[in-house]
Formats: structure tokens, C-alpha cells, sequence
């Protein structure tokens, strides 16, 4: 197993940087190492999302289109 040791500040982009140095390998074992976490949702963020999604089907005239929504931004 391949380790590196770092001793210095790296901002955000330059951490990206390094990770796109890597192998595809080793980029794979990046992104599970990040996303295998067990990240738990509030109950009150699913309530939400629930309640948004209920909404939508009952009226989804109200629902925008994101490609002409970003035309705006």
C-alpha cells in the first residue's frame, strides 16, 4: 500500500489538484473513502424534501424548468 505524508496547508483546489495526480485507482479509493461515510439525513431535512415532493406531484404546473431557470442567473 502506496501512503504519502504531507506536512503542509493545502487550500480546497490544490488538494483537488493532488487528488487528479493520482491513479484512477487511487482516485476511486478517494471517492469511497469520502462517500462511504454514514451520513445521516434530520428527520426534519426528510420532512421537507417529503413535503416539496407532495406538492410537486399535486400542482406541478408550479414546477420550473432549471434549463430556463439558469438562463437568468
Amino acid at each position: 500500500m502506496e501512503t504519502i505524508k504531507l506536512n503542509i496547508d493545502l487550500s480546497v483546489n490544490q488538494l483537488i489538484e493532488a487528488v487528479k495526480q493520482l491513479s484512477p485507482k487511487d482516485r476511486l479509493k478517494v471517492n469511497e473513502a469520502i462517500w462511504n461515510e454514514d451520513t445521516e439525513i434530520p428527520v426534519e431535512h426528510q420532512r421537507i424534501v417529503l413535503n416539496r415532493m407532495t406538492k410537486a406531484k399535486a400542482n406541478p404546473e408550479r414546477l420550473l424548468d432549471w434549463d430556463e431557470v439558469s438562463k437568468n442567473l
